[in-house]
């Protein structure tokens, strides 16, 4: 190596180290929040509603979506979100609508934001009619507090988290994330889709469960559905956990299935390169299991 190339290399490691130090110390003066740094301005604004409504719609972009309880019995909004790209919030025909209002230029969606918008909706405990939430980027997040008639949630890349109850149809939909639900009670059909993403479902009854998946695990336990279990991956393992519905249909390219049932099955299992261990039972209702290259261990419970 040259002289000059040492040189050179050596003014470049010494403008490294100061650009280092620099932030470093700029960071310290800003506490480490790199909020600080954003180039996109956020505003908090208070809506509070007034008139009287059952049915919920949210319409927006970017948003992480949560759900609490008003201590203080009165229903609002409080979005945290950028300028220009706010939400309005108003009821019309007994719904009430939360959409995101963009109001930016082109150029004014370059920008480097270190927080995500956020929605949150206070309500008071109690019983609501029909739930409906689109979303592209966004965590939603809906408490045990409230339960719903019906709820329709679809977000592309984000986790859904439902404790609540619903009393009729339930659909999840995330296209990047997870989704959880828990001490679900509903007399309709559960509708469970992800592309990459693992599923949690535990403690619900339901009519009918249907859950298709590209990537990613899905785990159930306490399950029971009075009529069909269909789930569907092609690569991931499907995992019952004292689980039962009077037909099971259960199928992935890449991976395991296993668990234990409630009660006594009639199997129809196929697995191309994978070991197969169910019991030999020849009453009850229908299971139909298929793997090509994953085992197959399912127990019925005693």
């Amino acid at each position: 190596m040259g002289k000059g190339t040492k040189i050179w290399l050596g003014i470049a490691s010494g403008l490294i180290l100061l650009g280092c130090i620099i932030g470093v110390g700029a960071m310290s003066m800003l506490n480490w929040d790199f909020r600080q740094l954003s180039t996109v301005k956020y505003e908090t604004n208070r809506h509070e509603i007034q008139e009287v409504y059952q049915n919920i719609t949210i319409i927006t972009d970017t948003a992480d979506i949560t759900f609490a309880v008003s201590e203080d019995g009165k229903h609002y909004v409080i979005c945290h979100e950028q300028e220009k790209a706010a939400h309005s919030v108003g009821v019309t025909d007994g719904e009430l609508v939360i959409q995101l209002v963009d109001n930016r230029k082109w150029y004014e969606h370059i920008g480097i934001p270190f927080q995500a918008p956020k929605i949150t909706v206070y309500l008071p405990r109690g019983e609501y009619g029909k739930l409906s939430i689109r979303a592209s980027t966004g965590d939603i997040r809906l408490p045990e507090d409230f339960s719903f008639e019906s709820a329709d949630i679809a977000v592309s890349t984000g986790d859904i988290a439902l404790f609540s109850s619903v009393a009729e149809t339930l659909k999840l939909k995330t296209t990047t994330g997870k989704i959880t639900v828990s001490n679900v009670h509903c007399t309709g059909d559960l509708s469970v889709q992800v592309s990459t993403g693992k599923a949690k479902i535990s403690n619900v009854l339901c009519h009918s469960l249907t859950s298709t998946g590209s990537t990613g695990d899905i785990t159930l336990e306490n399950v029971t559905a009075l009529e069909v279990f269909h789930i569907e991956r092609s690569t991931g393992d499907i995992e019952l956990e004292r689980c039962d519905a009077a037909t099971l249909y259960l199928q992935t390219d890449t991976g395991d299935i296993e668990g234990t049932l409630l009660s006594e099955k009639v199997f129809f299992v196929e697995s191309d390169t994978g070991d197969v261990e169910v019991p030999k039972t020849t009453t009850g209702g229908k299971c139909e299991i298929r793997t090509d290259t994953g085992d197959i261990e399912i127990e019925i419970c005693r």
